[in-house]
């Protein structure tokens, strides 16, 4: 197995295209520790996980837009594992409208959990990384980053962002053999496309040239080759996930 007896963290890992990445870097593995503000199912995906793939895995919860918990969740690791190999900043909140309308409070929430988030955790795990001089950290960005999209400022600024800051610690941490990558979903198949009516999904997948919304496994398997010796010389680089929709 690639991972094997490898420690990553993953925010955002309850559900959704967090859980996806734990399911697949444990298929590996990994031990995990997820993190969630959602305490109890952030615990019963990590039991879930263990279970099913024969890893440790510990659920923890936490807000990444406070750095007390980011702290908090590398000391659990640490304390559980004794190391950090890989982290998944994939945490993530959506507060749409169009700017004319959008409230300080919805630009302030988004950009605290989708920018800030990613800062503070990589802030926290990236002393123990230098330590051990390696470590794989992998963002999760968005097409909107990269296109923009409109009702999406808040969103859309945070992921692109995100992606500035991706290339930065890049080049800060190579020297130690931290990786930095990023990788920038289009529309998948989550809870939150799911609230979208039929015609909205239609409409959306009428702009995808391979014709369907992506699955939360199409972005999984992209976070493990970023997390593998495959992609040992990669760093600063952004995939994108997106069936075409932005090239």
């Amino acid at each position: 197995m690639t991972l094997k007896d490898k420690v990553a963290i993953i925010t955002g890992g309850a559900q959704g295209i967090g859980k996806a990445i734990g399911l697949r870097l444990a298929g590996e593995g990994a031990n995990l520790v997820l993190s969630d503000v959602m305490e109890d199912s952030v615990k019963a995906t990590a039991a879930e996980i263990a279970q099913q793939k024969n890893v440790q895995a510990i659920g923890v919860k936490g807000n990444v837009s406070q750095f007390t918990d980011c702290e908090k969740l590398v000391d659990a690791s640490l304390d559980k594992f004794g190391r950090i190999d890989i982290l998944i900043n994939n945490a993530g909140i959506t507060r749409d409208n169009l700017l004319m309308r959008m409230s300080d409070e919805e630009w302030d929430a988004v950009l605290s959990v989708n920018l800030k988030g990613v800062f503070n955790c990589t802030k926290a795990v990236v002393r123990p990384m230098m330590k051990q001089r390696s470590g794989r950290i992998v963002n999760i960005a968005s097409v909107v980053g990269l296109m923009g999209n409109a009702g999406q400022a808040n969103y859309s600024a945070s992921k692109g962002g995100v992606i500035a800051l991706t290339k930065t610690c890049a080049r800060e941490f190579a020297s130690r053999n931290i990786l930095v990558n990023a990788v920038a979903p289009g529309f998948i198949r989550t809870r939150m496309t799911d609230a979208l009516s039929d015609e909205q999904k239609k409409k959306l997948t009428e702009l995808i040239p391979l014709g369907r919304l992506g699955e939360p496994e199409d972005v999984a398997k992209v976070v493990l080759f970023l997390c593998s010796e495959d992609s040992s010389y990669i760093t600063g680089h952004v995939v994108s996930v997106n069936g075409g929709m932005y090239l």
